[in-house]
């Protein structure tokens, strides 16, 4: 009996340390146009339960699933603590109610690579020995980003049609003043087509951050 109890306590052992090693294998990609190098495990989990759809930057962002298999069942555990049947409900529940959609899901780590390449905002996870070209991996740090401020409100910045039919696009730099309660009191232009800086500042000036201590911060968005 007592052989019997230590074969079954062994074997418990080797599927936690299995689960566990696992789960350290396992990276967040995301496309070229999600500024931002790290993000915390907070803000991961919210952007794939849809509770949030920008980072603190102002990059928008879209989550991206695997369909099934030891990757993903790693994602589930580490980072968003939660069962496939039980995230499938969640899922459906915000449809349901039209508080959300059923994100994108795909069948292997090249699909996913794949679609967040070309993909604006997208955000997903693969093996960490996938391949990682044409997209930018994500450092992910435990907890909350001690300076961040959240994003509570985001606005899409208006793309000048003139500029969008010519194809003139690319990236502004903004300095973005935020009082104490959230409010965008001031943007100015660091860098980038005036045209588009202009657009990008009007959405940005209707931004609301959760509150927290007056900051100023430098936004990167790409048209």
């Amino acid at each position: 009996m007592k052989c019997r109890k230590l074969l079954l306590v062994a074997a418990g052992l080797a599927i936690f340390v299995s689960g566990d090693s696992l789960a350290d294998n396992v990276k967040v990609i995301a496309n070229a146009s999600v500024t931002a190098d790290a993000i915390s495990a907070a803000d991961l989990k919210r952007v794939f339960l849809e509770e949030r759809i920008a980072l603190a930057d102002g990059s928008h962002v879209e989550p991206v699933l695997e369909k099934d298999g030891r990757v993903h069942a790693a994602f589930l555990q580490k980072y968003l603590g939660r069962s496939e049947d039980d995230l499938q409900t969640y899922y459906r529940t915000l449809v349901f109610t039209g508080k959300g959609s059923m994100p994108k899901e795909l069948g292997s780590d090249a699909e996913v690579v794949a679609y967040v390449a070309r993909t604006r905002g997208a955000i997903g996870y693969v093996s960490s020995t996938a391949s990682a070209e044409g997209v930018k991996t994500l450092a992910v740090a435990d907890g909350e980003a001690g300076t961040e401020r959240k994003l509570m409100l985001w606005v899409k910045p208006v793309y000048p049609e003139t500029l969008k039919q010519l194809n003139i696009g690319g990236t502004v730099r903004l300095r973005v003043s935020i009082s104490a309660q959230g409010k965008v009191e001031e943007v100015r232009l660091l860098g980038g087509n005036p045209i588009l800086g202009e657009a990008a500042m009007i959405a940005v000036m209707k931004w609301v951050y959760a509150t927290g201590k007056s900051q100023s911060i430098v936004v990167s968005i790409l048209f």
